[in-house]
């Protein structure tokens, strides 16, 4: 496995990116109501994105359709933006991806439409919480699957199971790098696999379900739900490893 050591100067490129993933997260926050569709929700990202001098990243990777990644209730992540308006009460995840001058920004929120539940609440508090919690425990020499044991007992301990199948990963010159980097442990020995260091730059992303962590992709070919058939939760940053800590990359 080869993950790359980024620079200083290569950093603060991805710190651009990334800058303009997280204005335009916040754009759409402030915009979204119900009756809003997928589609315009979609459409305003990316001209969002494109008045600020970037590309989504998303639109046409790996076939993708769109820009920003709508996933609405029982979606976890990966959804396609489309007719459907949105409720009072709905939950949905918005994942953006920003490419500009070769560097790429990717950052993940979900968030209540109108007023929600307090289950739905609590949900979301879990993916962001879980996020947060690891980004605060990231230190060199800490190996990569530390971290992902550390984001799966939090999230077990919060009464809720990990989203299995997928995971976080490296950004840089392109949107996918080494690592990988799931919510979960894989195999039994957590003290094993590369560490982390100074200069990696990575998403990580908790994915979170209520019952069951085993994935369903819905026949769009792209929605991810959970087999228990209950709502999930998605939130992600970029971050950088500097100084002996990580640094947040997708603010604005």
């Amino acid at each position: 496995m080869a993950i790359n050591i980024k620079k200083p100067q290569e950093i603060a490129k991805l710190s651009v990116a990334n800058n303009i993933v997280a204005k335009t997260l916040e754009y759409l926050t402030c915009n979204i109501h119900p009756g809003l569709s997928l589609k315009e929700l979609n459409a305003m990202g990316e001209s969002y994105i494109q008045s600020l001098g970037a590309r989504p990243a998303f639109k046409g990777l790996y076939g993708f359709p769109a820009g920003v990644c709508t996933s609405v209730n029982e979606v976890i992540i990966h959804g396609i933006p489309t007719e459907y308006k949105l409720q009072e009460g709905d939950i949905v995840g918005l994942d953006i991806g920003t490419e500009i001058n070769g560097w790429y920004g990717d950052a993940a929120v979900t968030l209540g439409v109108g007023k929600i539940s307090q289950s739905d609440e609590a949900l979301i508090a879990c993916a962001k919480d879980a996020l947060y919690y690891a980004i605060d425990i990231i230190h060199p020499e800490m190996r990569f699957k530390e971290l992902s044991h550390a984001i799966e007992q939090f999230i077990l301990s919060k009464g809720y199971v990990p989203l299995r199948g997928f995971c976080g990963h490296g950004i840089g010159r392109k949107p996918h790098e080494e690592p990988e980097l799931p919510n979960y442990l894989e195999g039994h020995n957590p003290k094993s696999g590369p560490k982390i260091k100074n200069g990696m730059v990575f998403c990580i992303e908790p994915m979170i379900c209520h019952k069951e962590g085993t994935p369903k992709i819905l026949e769009d070919k792209w929605s991810v739900v959970s087999t228990d058939g209950l709502r999930g939760s998605h939130y992600e940053h970029t971050v950088a490893v500097i100084d002996g800590k990580a640094e947040i990359l997708s603010l604005s």
